[in-house]
């Protein structure tokens, strides 16, 4: 019984198509892809780590203390050998986050998760104080540090703070319409970041600079709306 398994393994074994080896065009790709792997969001720890492990074969330090830098050696599995320097920390030296980025947080704070702050953060190329791309987990201990609240959706649904989207459908017009009312200066709304997120406090929305935007949006045509101009006001137990 024994015997025939094997011979039924065996048999499988062999109608399987080998594997081909990869060209040497093949591997050229992979090379001019390997920074998009990397940078790329869905790429986690582990794999960065097997794609280290993949192609160096030791890594050397030494620290040039005239130049006040570590000097790191590559040797690649190829053989070739790159040289990097990198600033030596002096003591009492702290590479602290800039903070026009800790302004950033404590605005996002209020309409996001750690994990999509990080994302907006990488998004719009910038790094913590040590260099790196922003995870989670840095986000979520600088805002520790910084005493910044953890973002908590409302328990009854009722957020007091929305993005624009959000916004613009309780208005009732498009959110087109709200950004440039927003850019322009006729309503107040926190823009963290170029690319990030327009920010709107719900109280602000019922107030009267709001519903002038709404009523010119519903009057002239070159503002379109997002609604029927009948729509009832939500603003009589929000605002």
């Amino acid at each position: 019984r024994v015997g025939d398994i094997e011979s039924r393994v065996a048999a499988h074994d062999a109608a399987m198509p080998k594997p081909s080896s990869p060209s040497a065009m093949d591997l050229t790709a992979l090379v001019a892809d390997l920074n998009a792997v990397w940078a790329a969001p869905t790429t986690d720890a582990r794999l960065k780590k097997r794609i280290v492990r993949t192609v160096i074969h030791e890594v050397v330090a030494d620290i040039d203390d005239a130049a006040a830098e570590i000097v790191l050696l590559i040797h690649w599995i190829g053989g070739v050998h790159t040289e990097l320097r990198l600033p030596k920390r002096r003591r009492g030296q702290r590479n602290a986050t800039p903070g026009d980025i800790v302004t950033a947080v404590r605005q996002l704070v209020l309409i996001a998760s750690d994990d999509v702050i990080a994302g907006i953060l990488n998004r719009n190329g910038l790094v913590t104080g040590n260099g790196n791309r922003w995870t989670r987990e840095r986000v979520t201990a600088l805002r520790s540090y910084r005493k910044i609240p953890v973002f908590r959706p409302a328990a009854d649904g009722i957020e007091p703070w929305l993005n624009l989207n959000k916004a613009a459908r309780l208005l009732g017009i498009t959110p087109k319409t709200l950004r440039l009312a927003a850019e322009a200066g006729k309503i107040e709304g926190l823009h963290p970041l170029p690319d990030s997120p327009w920010i709107f406090r719900r109280s602000e929305l019922g107030k009267p600079d709001a519903q002038q935007i709404v009523h010119r949006a519903r009057q002239n045509p070159k503002y379109p709306t997002g609604s029927h101009p009948d729509q009832q006001n939500l603003f009589t137990s929000t605002a």
